[in-house]
Protein backbone atom coordinates (compact mmCIF):
# COMPACT_ATOMS: atom_id res chain seq x y z
CA UNK A 1 0.00 0.00 0.00
CA UNK A 2 1.19 3.55 -0.64
CA UNK A 3 2.33 5.14 2.62
CA UNK A 4 2.73 8.71 1.32
CA UNK A 5 4.98 10.78 -0.89
CA UNK A 6 8.66 11.06 -0.02
CA UNK A 7 10.54 12.71 -2.92
CA UNK A 8 9.29 15.67 -4.96
CA UNK A 9 11.10 16.78 -8.13
CA UNK A 10 11.92 20.46 -8.54
CA UNK A 11 13.36 21.53 -11.88
CA UNK A 12 16.41 23.75 -11.45
CA UNK A 13 18.75 25.51 -13.87
CA UNK A 14 21.97 24.81 -11.94
CA UNK A 15 22.16 22.07 -9.32
CA UNK A 16 25.11 23.61 -7.48
CA UNK A 17 23.39 27.00 -7.23
CA UNK A 18 20.11 25.35 -6.20
CA UNK A 19 21.98 23.39 -3.54
CA UNK A 20 23.51 26.62 -2.14
CA UNK A 21 20.10 28.32 -2.20
CA UNK A 22 18.51 25.47 -0.28
CA UNK A 23 21.31 24.91 2.24
CA UNK A 24 22.40 28.51 2.85
CA UNK A 25 19.15 30.39 2.28
CA UNK A 26 16.51 27.93 3.44
CA UNK A 27 18.82 26.03 5.83
CA UNK A 28 17.88 22.68 4.32
CA UNK A 29 20.19 19.71 4.70
CA UNK A 30 21.55 17.57 1.85
CA UNK A 31 20.29 14.01 2.11
CA UNK A 32 21.82 12.60 -1.09
CA UNK A 33 24.34 13.85 -3.64
CA UNK A 34 25.03 10.91 -5.90
CA UNK A 35 26.46 11.01 -9.44
CA UNK A 36 24.76 8.36 -11.57
CA UNK A 37 26.24 6.43 -14.50
CA UNK A 38 24.20 8.28 -17.14
CA UNK A 39 25.56 11.70 -16.11
CA UNK A 40 22.55 12.48 -13.97
CA UNK A 41 23.05 13.73 -10.41
CA UNK A 42 20.65 12.59 -7.67
CA UNK A 43 20.68 15.64 -5.37
CA UNK A 44 18.09 15.73 -2.60
CA UNK A 45 17.56 18.18 0.25
CA UNK A 46 15.05 18.52 3.07
CA UNK A 47 14.22 20.89 5.91
CA UNK A 48 16.42 20.19 8.91
CA UNK A 49 14.87 17.65 11.25
CA UNK A 50 12.09 16.64 8.85
CA UNK A 51 12.09 12.96 7.91
CA UNK A 52 10.53 11.44 4.81
CA UNK A 53 10.08 14.60 2.70
CA UNK A 54 12.81 15.50 0.23
CA UNK A 55 13.17 17.79 -2.76
CA UNK A 56 15.00 16.27 -5.72
CA UNK A 57 16.82 19.16 -7.41
CA UNK A 58 16.78 18.10 -11.07
CA UNK A 59 18.30 19.76 -14.12
CA UNK A 60 16.01 18.99 -17.09
CA UNK A 61 19.09 18.65 -19.32
CA UNK A 62 20.13 15.59 -17.33
CA UNK A 63 16.79 13.89 -16.99
CA UNK A 64 14.50 14.63 -19.95
CA UNK A 65 14.16 12.19 -22.83
CA UNK A 66 15.17 14.77 -25.42
CA UNK A 67 17.08 18.07 -25.51
CA UNK A 68 14.19 20.05 -27.03
CA UNK A 69 11.85 19.18 -24.17
CA UNK A 70 14.59 19.87 -21.64
CA UNK A 71 15.12 23.36 -23.06
CA UNK A 72 11.36 24.03 -23.00
CA UNK A 73 11.17 23.04 -19.32
CA UNK A 74 14.23 25.17 -18.50
CA UNK A 75 12.60 28.17 -20.22
CA UNK A 76 9.42 27.70 -18.13
CA UNK A 77 11.46 27.47 -14.93
CA UNK A 78 13.48 30.61 -15.75
CA UNK A 79 10.29 32.48 -16.63
CA UNK A 80 8.84 31.70 -13.20
CA UNK A 81 5.92 29.81 -14.72
CA UNK A 82 6.17 26.80 -12.40
CA UNK A 83 4.88 26.46 -8.84
CA UNK A 84 6.37 23.18 -7.63
CA UNK A 85 4.81 23.23 -4.19
CA UNK A 86 3.93 24.70 -0.84
CA UNK A 87 6.41 25.07 2.02
CA UNK A 88 4.49 25.07 5.28
CA UNK A 89 5.35 27.52 8.04
CA UNK A 90 4.31 27.91 11.66
CA UNK A 91 5.49 31.56 11.71
CA UNK A 92 5.19 33.10 8.25
CA UNK A 93 6.06 36.65 9.37
CA UNK A 94 9.07 35.58 11.45
CA UNK A 95 10.37 33.17 8.83
CA UNK A 96 9.90 35.80 6.13
CA UNK A 97 12.16 38.15 8.09
CA UNK A 98 14.81 35.45 8.69
CA UNK A 99 14.81 34.18 5.11
CA UNK A 100 14.85 37.69 3.65
CA UNK A 101 17.89 38.49 5.79
CA UNK A 102 19.63 35.45 4.25
CA UNK A 103 18.93 36.75 0.74
CA UNK A 104 15.90 34.61 -0.11
CA UNK A 105 13.77 36.54 -2.62
CA UNK A 106 10.07 36.92 -1.99
CA UNK A 107 7.78 38.07 -4.79
CA UNK A 108 4.96 38.58 -2.30
CA UNK A 109 5.43 39.55 1.36
CA UNK A 110 3.22 37.96 4.03
CA UNK A 111 -0.43 38.84 3.54
CA UNK A 112 -3.64 37.79 5.24
CA UNK A 113 -5.59 35.18 3.30
CA UNK A 114 -8.83 33.34 4.15
CA UNK A 115 -6.74 30.26 5.06
CA UNK A 116 -4.02 32.10 7.05
CA UNK A 117 -0.97 34.22 6.27
CA UNK A 118 0.93 33.58 3.04
CA UNK A 119 4.11 34.81 1.39
CA UNK A 120 5.49 33.66 -1.95
CA UNK A 121 9.18 33.03 -2.41
CA UNK A 122 11.15 32.55 -5.59
CA UNK A 123 14.19 30.30 -5.75
CA UNK A 124 17.35 31.08 -7.69
CA UNK A 125 16.09 29.15 -10.74
CA UNK A 126 12.75 30.98 -10.95
CA UNK A 127 10.42 28.49 -9.23
CA UNK A 128 7.73 30.04 -7.05
CA UNK A 129 6.73 28.45 -3.74
CA UNK A 130 3.76 29.34 -1.59
CA UNK A 131 4.87 29.84 2.03
CA UNK A 132 1.72 29.83 4.17
CA UNK A 133 0.96 29.70 7.87
CA UNK A 134 -2.46 28.11 8.12
CA UNK A 135 -5.10 29.24 10.56
CA UNK A 136 -5.56 26.87 13.47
Amino acid sequence: MIAGMSVFSVWVLDQDAANRFCTEGLRFEVTHDIPLDNGMRWLTVRPEGIQGQELLLMDPLQSMLDAETAQQVRALVAKGALNPGVMASTDCMGNYAKLSARGVAFIQPPADRPYGVEAILRDDSGNRFSFPQRKV
